[in-house]
C-alpha cells in the first residue's frame, strides 16, 4: 500500500492515470475543476492528451471520439454540466461507447450552490438522458474509495461498453487527509474486447443477449457504422421492431445479468445491531461516527453503505429491510435514494433524515434523529 496526503478529486485523477486513462475532455466547473487541473499535467506527462473544450457539450463529444479510437477516456463536471452532457450520454449508451463521467455534486437545481455540498443528482445519475437507460453509478464515501472506485468505473466501462457515472459530492471531492491506496501492481485492470477475425465478417453488435458490443478501435481496418439511431448488427440504422426490442433488452441485460461484477457495498457493526443506518457518500462518514458514538452509550446501531448506487444492491437491501425493524436513511437531498429503497424493499416506514441547505449532516444530527424517532 502507498500512503499520501491528498484530496478526493486529486485521487480520481491519479487513479485514472494509473489504470490507463489516456484522454480527458472537459470544461472547468466547481467543485470538480481540480480533476481537470491535475489531469492537465498528468496526462501529457504519461503519454496522454488533455483538452479543455469551449463548453461541457464539446467536452464529452471529444471524449467519446477518443474512446472510439480505443483509448480509455474520461470527462468530469458537476450538476449543471452533466445536464448539458445529457444528449451525448444517451449516445454513449445506445452506441455502446465506454466512458467514465465524473459528477462532483453541488447544491442545485440550476446554478444552485456551487461551493456547497449536496447529493441532489442521484436520480439524474440513474436517468441522465431521455429514453430507457441502464446506468452504472458508483458513489465513493472515502478518499481510498475515490481511488478504487475510479479504477472500478473504468473497468466497468470497458467490460460492459457503456458510460459509467462516478458520483462524488463536494465534501468527498475537496476533503484532504492522509490516505492509503493500492500499489499499481495490485490493480486489476480490465480492457475492452476486440475482434481479430476476417474484417468482412465483423459485426460489432451481433452479440448474445447479455453481452456488450465488440467495437474495434477506429483506424484499424474494421469498418462499421456508429449512430445514435437504433441499429442492426453492423451499426446501420434500422426501424425493424424485433431488432430494436432485442437490442434495448440487451442493453439492460448486459448489466443486469452481471450485477455481481458491479455491486459494491460495506457493512459496519451490523452483526449485533438493532438499528441500521443507510447512508452513502460523505454522509456515510458522519453515520459511521454516529454509530461509534452511540455504541459507546450502549446503543446497538450499525451502518449499511451502498457504494454502487445503481444497479442497486437489491438482495442486500432486502435482507437489511427484513432484518431490521428500525431503519434510518440519511441523504443530502429530499429522499432520492430513499425512494428507490422503498421501491425495491416494499417498505415505507423508514425513519429519514434529509438536508438540502448546502451544509453536511453531522453525527450529532443523526444521533438526535434516532433519539427522536426510536428513543435511543
Amino acid at each position: 500500500m502507498r500512503e499520501l496526503i491528498t484530496t478526493g478529486n486529486e485521487l480520481v485523477a491519479r487513479a485514472a492515470i494509473e489504470c490507463g486513462c489516456k484522454f480527458f475532455g472537459g470544461y472547468p466547473i466547481t467543485p470538480s475543476s481540480e480533476i481537470a487541473h491535475e489531469l492537465s499535467s498528468l496526462l501529457p506527462a504519461n503519454g496522454g492528451t488533455f483538452i479543455q473544450m469551449e463548453d461541457e457539450i464539446a467536452g464529452i463529444c471529444v471524449a467519446l471520439g477518443a474512446s472510439m479510437s480505443g483509448t480509455k477516456a474520461m470527462t468530469a463536471s458537476s450538476g449543471p454540466g452533466i445536464s448539458l452532457k445529457a444528449e451525448q450520454i444517451g449516445y454513449s449508451f445506445i452506441a455502446e461507447i465506454p466512458l467514465v463521467i465524473v459528477n462532483v455534486m453541488r447544491g442545485g437545481p440550476s446554478t444552485g450552490l456551487p461551493t456547497r455540498v449536496a447529493q441532489g443528482d442521484v436520480l439524474q445519475a440513474k436517468n441522465p438522458t431521455h429514453g430507457d437507460v441502464n446506468m452504472i453509478v458508483l458513489a465513493p464515501s472515502s478518499l481510498t474509495e475515490c481511488y478504487t472506485m475510479t479504477v472500478h468505473a473504468f473497468n466497468m466501462a470497458e467490460r460492459f461498453m457503456t458510460p459509467v457515472m462516478l458520483l462524488l459530492d463536494e465534501t468527498i471531492g475537496h476533503m484532504q487527509a492522509k490516505v492509503k491506496i493500492p500499489e499499481i501492481s495490485e490493480l486489476d485492470i480490465v480492457s475492452r474486447k476486440s475482434f481479430d477475425g476476417d474484417a468482412s465478417q465483423y459485426q460489432p453488435y451481433a452479440v448474445k443477449h447479455d453481452e456488450p458490443a465488440v467495437l474495434n478501435p477506429f483506424f484499424k481496418g474494421y469498418r462499421y457504422h456508429v449512430t445514435g439511431l437504433h441499429h442492426g448488427e453492423r451499426g446501420f440504422p434500422t426501424e425493424d421492431s424485433d431488432i430494436v426490442a432485442y437490442n434495448m433488452k440487451r442493453l439492460f441485460d448486459k448489466i443486469d445479468s452481471h450485477t455481481n461484477e458491479i455491486e459494491k457495498f460495506e457493512e459496519f457493526m451490523l452483526d449485533d445491531a438493532q438499528i441500521c443506518i443507510i447512508a452513502y457518500g460523505s454522509v456515510a462518514l458522519s453515520a459511521r461516527q454516529a454509530v461509534l458514538n452511540l455504541r459507546q452509550k450502549g446503543v446497538k446501531v450499525g451502518l449499511f453503505k451502498p457504494i454502487s448506487l445503481f444497479p442497486m444492491c437489491i438482495s442486500e437491501l432486502c435482507k437489511i429491510a427484513k432484518k431490521f425493524k428500525k431503519l434510518l436513511i440519511c441523504e443530502l437531498n429530499l429522499g432520492q435514494y430513499a425512494g428507490e429503497v422503498i421501491k425495491v424493499t416494499a417498505r415505507n416506514d423508514f425513519c429519514t433524515l434529509f438536508k438540502v441547505n448546502g451544509r453536511p449532516i453531522s453525527p450529532a444530527e443523526i444521533e438526535k434523529k434516532l433519539g427522536e424517532f426510536y428513543g435511543v
